[in-house]
């Protein structure tokens, strides 16, 4: 599974990274965390409110940064 996160690297985006690993970790999916920091890929990638989660290609969050227990209930879909 590739988990990325997008946004610019504010604080709010470094707290969706951790977040996003605690989850992993939580739940022991397979799975890489990158953090996606190019402006010019996530507006390709149609988001225009970070952070961001995206979950094999597919974006999951835009604009908040959900729980841990919620980025868990994603990542076990």
């Amino acid at each position: 599974m590739k988990i990325e996160v997008c946004g610019s690297g504010c604080s709010k985006c470094a707290e969706l990274e951790k977040r996003t690993k605690e989850a992993v970790a939580l739940t022991g999916a397979n799975a890489t965390v990158e953090h996606v920091y190019d402006m010019g890929k996530i507006i390709e990638r149609g988001i225009f409110i970070t952070p961001a989660l995206v979950i094999d290609g597919k974006t999951m969050t835009s604009g908040k940064i959900p729980s841990v227990e919620e980025i868990a209930a994603l990542l076990r879909r």
